[in-house]
């Protein structure tokens, strides 16, 4: 009852959340078009536009908090997320996190926040990742499992003194196990390679020997291709080809910095080997070769060393079979693994040895050293332990806890939300309850596989790498449940809720979407350029969608500098291309925090873009906000349409999917996990139905030969019930569990879908199952499942499309910078085309198309970068028009005449109105105040109107370098920041004169690249991050023009 009772209120809270929508079961938060157009002619307040607002190095004042909420409130931003961040290389301030005069600042800005109506997130740590402080113990830290090992020799009473393993160690267990009766046969040589050239090292023995493994140390950063030969009768063959790589010794992507590289070779014998190595990097090594048989790569698979770099692929924690083991005595049975724990106290083992020499083995756990980051010093402390609730939950109280204890609730009632980055603190692997979870989970005992942690291969090469495959995949859920779930239910006992950007780019140990869905709230992110945010989208916007989540975020427009140089038209293109992919609410990175009111451009960082209010564009940022809410407002209606999920599969760790085959343009996709297919899948019509409201026409498997009984049954009962899948049929499950009789259900169930012929397709109950194709589009064609929006191969399109039960809104985005003519064909029929334009909020009819079966075709045109709204909603069918849906402008009027300019004060502008007999680009002026100037000025003109047609006008600029506002007659008509330079002006416009004004801004780079020539004691100018010199170019600035009236004949 109390369940229920919660949901029923968070359904309640749903609602008055999103006033324009209702809450029914069957109807999920759809509003109707009427109010779908008035939310965007005029925005909602609930429609939220999200920064975050970084507190760099105890910089901080109480004014300038204070102003920083006033300028997110005019420029349109409710919803600011506080990160305490430490830099190096920034001067620490004087306000220490947690001091008296910190405490001053957080509750004067959650006072004004409150005041403001500004929802306020807080980041669960100081620094952005993850969860962590100094309040944080040893015994609460994320931890690893480790050893040290002793040989004894049997039969006889033993009482040995452990071996210390490493400082802060905390007991885990003592096992003992019978060590190889054959002698170890193994040599070690030195290997010195230079950066930029190919090397080749010749490793000798005395006689032929058998090698099974090959190791790699190395002790500073490295990574290189390699292949290992063996001579044979005096010919060379290839034994292995394989990758070296200790790149990053990074604690955040592997509590074992310079793990060996671990390389198990099929059985060769010989007495000459040689490892060649490509000409990438350079390091001196030790290569060892062992005729003991050891678990390929058991560092990277006991995420004691992780991926290197920042997106992991889907594969890249997916590693070939090992090779096969012929001779059983070098391997260890797990049924003669003892368990001795009990025979252990105060470090001392008595322990009565059986015959022969046995591996003691002291298992402890150590805290594996990553700290939250970045953070000031006194802010710094290990990370908490993300598989355990109890810890979590300590976390909380020591520091989002004492912030609702200190701060009045009537001064935080819009603080409400709880803020966890992206993941960046590596891997842990083992936790204080993880041998009860762990039989609980399998239904069996991991202690006799604990030595594979090593590498020792017990029982086989396969039920080593099995172990170490439940191991990763609980790593994985309890990440998911006791860390992201642990912080949820732990907020929501205090009115909060979290906000998850649901993936890693430094040692993620988690699914990413499994780890999402924990979250009240998702998000992915991008970069102003670069391939961050390849990836980060669609697992957020996936993550979302299957799990129900109607808001779908991205830390948007982030970036590695240069400080000061970008703009808002610089940034729509990666904006709107994630708009495509399912990002429907926007959070900016990134507000610095101001605290000088003295010093300009202040306060900056070497990340980020600057929205903030010392910004010279910040004044017009309202302009481009408005533009983001109301993309954001029309994508969260209805339902994303998309006609095939990809299913990533079981294994762990995962931070994307693939689509494998590829899916044909025109289709959408969604991934989709094992936990959605198996709690909330369900099939209605022949589509696989999730209870957030999405439909799935085809599911595509992955390419493994690996699944647990439990998902194939399930796909058995969906295929029964109506789905469609496609995809190869798996031969065995990957786990231990249940091993060898869930091996044996899988190959069974398969050969009772798939068949022993594979046939192409089978009808199995209601439902088909294709065999696995590397080309979707016959699948697709079979089912009838035409392309949802087809445009010219080429066309550098992209779309995106959701449905409400009155109709459907396709979102398209022109990603080239050149105007493109298209003649999309929607998979809608019997309804007419509407543009909607974000930029302005015109609606208008588009009277030419066409119809033809199900689909609509309708002629559009977008400028560069342009992106609009095609909505269909009103049921109509094609009319004999000689109307365009673009018609061509007609010139009313050019401004020609002189321009008078007049620049802000207090900006080293002229102090005079300045006029400009024609437009020009300030940069070319020969008036250095001109020149280096950067700031506001307003251009004011007059233009005559003999007469004014009963047709759309518009005010065209040109174009704008880099923002403008207009005001037409003395009333404000807009602002414009992207092509086409254009605003309606129709209600503004009389005949005869009319008095035109454009206030232009520009950034701060050229008047820091202008200071950068004077002294510095006469330079106006101050910010910690400056990369502008006097020789870099200057930016292009002002009113380009050229300025036009224009009208256009819509119908």
């Amino acid at each position: 009852m109390t369940k229920i009772t919660h949901l029923f209120f968070l359904c309640l809270l749903a609602c008055a959340s999103q006033g324009l929508f209702s809450c029914s079961k069957t109807d999920r938060s759809v509003a109707s078009f009427a109010r779908i157009e008035e939310g965007f002619r005029s925005i909602p307040d609930s429609v939220q536009i999200g920064v975050y607002w970084y507190w760099i190095s105890d910089n901080l004042s109480k004014e300038g908090v204070e102003r920083d909420l006033e300028a997110m409130k005019v420029a349109g931003i409710n919803r600011a997320f506080i990160g305490n961040i430490g830099i190096d290389g920034i001067p620490y301030g004087d306000n220490k996190l947690l001091s008296p005069e910190w405490w001053e600042v957080l509750h004067a800005a959650l006072k004004k926040a409150t005041e403001l109506d500004i929802e306020i997130g807080i980041f669960n740590s100081p620094g952005w990742s993850q969860s962590g402080g100094p309040w944080v113990k040893s015994t609460q830290a994320m931890r690893y499992l480790t050893s040290a090992d002793t040989v004894v020799s049997g039969p006889k009473y033993m009482q040995l003194t452990l071996p210390s393993v490493g400082k802060e160690e905390q007991e885990v267990c003592v096992i003992a196990y019978p060590a190889s009766a054959e002698p170890t046969v193994e040599k070690s040589w030195p290997v010195r390679k230079k950066s930029g050239q190919a090397s080749s090292t010749v490793l000798f023995f005395n006689k032929k020997e058998t090698i099974r493994t090959l190791l790699f140390r190395v002790n500073t950063p490295f990574k290189t291709a390699a292949k290992l030969w063996a001579k044979k009768g005096g010919q060379e063959e290839l034994v292995r080809e394989f990758t070296i790589d200790r790149s990053n010794p990074a604690l955040n992507v592997g509590f074992d910095p310079y793990a060996p590289v671990v390389i198990s070779l099929p059985e060769v014998t010989a007495s000459q080997f040689r490892l060649e190595m490509s000409d990438e990097g350079g390091a001196n090594g030790e290569v060892t070769l062992s005729s003991s048989p050891m678990v390929e790569r058991y560092p990277e698979k006991s995420l004691a060393k992780m991926f290197q770099t920042p997106l992991p692929m889907w594969d890249d924690y997916l590693w070939k079979e090992q090779p096969v083991v012929s001779d059983a005595s070098l391997l260890v049975s797990p049924e003669k693994v003892k368990d001795v724990t009990a025979f252990a106290q105060h470090g001392v083992l008595n322990w009565e040895v059986p015959a022969g020499d046995w591996v003691i083995r002291r298992m402890v756990m150590l805290p594996t050293g990553v700290t939250n980051s970045p953070a000031a010093p006194e802010a710094t402390g290990p990370e908490i332990d993300k598989m355990s609730r109890k810890h979590v939950a300590f976390h909380f109280d020591a520091f989002i806890g004492e912030i609702l204890k200190r701060i009045p609730e009537a001064d935080r009632k819009t603080f409400k939300v709880v803020v966890q980055d992206s993941y960046e603190t590596g891997g842990q692997n083992w936790t204080d309850d993880m041998i009860d979870v762990f039989k609980e989970r399998y239904g069996y005992d991991p202690v006799p596989y604990l030595p594979v942690l090593n590498g020792v291969v017990v029982g086989s090469p396969d039920l080593s790498d099995r172990f170490l495959w439940d191991l990763r995949r609980l790593v994985a859920d309890r990440v998911s449940y006791d860390y992201v779930g642990g912080l949820r239910d732990v907020c929501h006992q205090y009115g909060l809720t979290t906000w998850l950007e649901n993936y890693g780019h430094w040692g993620f140990p988690g699914e990413f979407l499994q780890y999402g869905g924990q979250s009240d709230e998702i998000a992915g992110e991008f970069w102003s350029e670069g391939s961050l945010g390849d990836i980060e989208n669609r697992a957020a916007s996936s993550c979302g969608h299957i799990y129900g989540k109607k808001r779908i975020w991205a830390e948007s427009f982030t970036s590695g500098g240069p400080a000061f140089s970008r703009y808002p038209n610089l940034m729509k293109q990666r904006g709107d291309r994630f708009f495509t992919e399912g990002i429907n609410s926007t959070l900016l990175h990134v507000y610095i925090h101001q605290p000088f009111e003295d010093r300009e451009p202040g306060m900056d960082a070497w990340f980020g873009n600057e929205f903030n209010r010392k910004n010279t564009w910040f004044s017009q940022m309202d302009v481009f906000t408005n533009y983001l809410k109301r993309c954001n407002f029309l994508l969260q209606q209805g339902d994303y349409v998309a006609d095939v999920a990809y299913f990533i599969g079981e294994d762990a760790p995962k931070m994307t999917g693939v689509c494998t085959p590829a899916l044909p343009a025109g289709y959408s996709f969604d991934y989709i996990n094992a936990e959605v297919l198996l709690e909330r899948a369900t099939v209605k019509d022949g589509r696989i139905v999730l209870p957030g409201g999405m439909k799935y026409r085809l599911l595509v498997l992955p390419q493994l030969k690996t699944m647990r009984p439990e998902v194939l049954r399930k796909l058995k009962d969906l295929l029964h019930a109506g789905a469609c899948i496609v995809g190869p049929a798996p031969e065995y499950s990957p786990s231990l569990s249940n091993y060898p009789a869930a091996d044996q259900e899988v190959k069974a169930l398969a050969t009772e879908l798939w068949g022993e012929k594979k046939e192409p397709m089978k009808k199995i109950g209601k439902g088909r199952l294709y065999a696995s194709t590397d080309n979707l589009q016959p699948v697709l064609d079979a089912l009838n499942i035409k392309p949802d929006m087809r445009v010219d191969s080429g066309a550098p399109v992209l779309f995106i499309h959701r449905a409400t039960h009155e109709g459907d809104i396709y979102f398209i985005s022109n990603q080239s910078g050149e105007p493109v003519e298209i003649n999309p064909a929607f998979r809608v029929s019997g309804k007419l085309p509407e543009l909607w334009n974000p930029l302005t909020a015109e609606i208008r009819y588009l009277p030419e198309f066409t119809c033809s079966g199900e689909v609509t075709t309708v002629p559009v045109r977008l400028e560069g970068y342009e992106s609009s709204f095609l909505i269909f909603r009103k049921k109509g069918s094609p009319k004999k028009t000689a109307a365009r849906n673009y018609p061509h402008k007609e010139v009313l009027a050019t401004v020609a005449s002189p321009w008078q300019v007049a620049f802000e004060k207090g900006k080293r502008g002229p102090s005079e109105t300045v006029t400009f007999p024609e437009l020009k680009d300030w940069t070319t002026s020969a008036d250095a105040s001109i020149r280096y100037f950067s700031g506001k000025a307003v251009y004011t003109n007059r233009i005559t109107l003999p007469e004014l047609p009963q047709k759309p006008l518009y005010l065209d600029l040109g174009k704008v370098m880099v923002m403008a506002k207009v005001k037409v007659n003395g009333q404000y008509a807009g602002g414009v920041w992207t092509m086409p330079y254009r605003l309606p002006v129709g209600e503004y416009l009389v005949e005869g004169e009319n008095l035109i004004e454009v206030e232009v801004v520009n950034n701060w780079m050229n008047r820091l690249i202008g200071d950068s020539l004077l002294p510095e004691q006469e330079r106006g100018t101050w910010t910690n991050v400056n990369p502008w010199k006097s020789d870099s170019p200057l930016q292009s600035s002002g009113l380009i023009g050229p300025v036009e009236i224009q009208a256009y004949s819509y119908e």
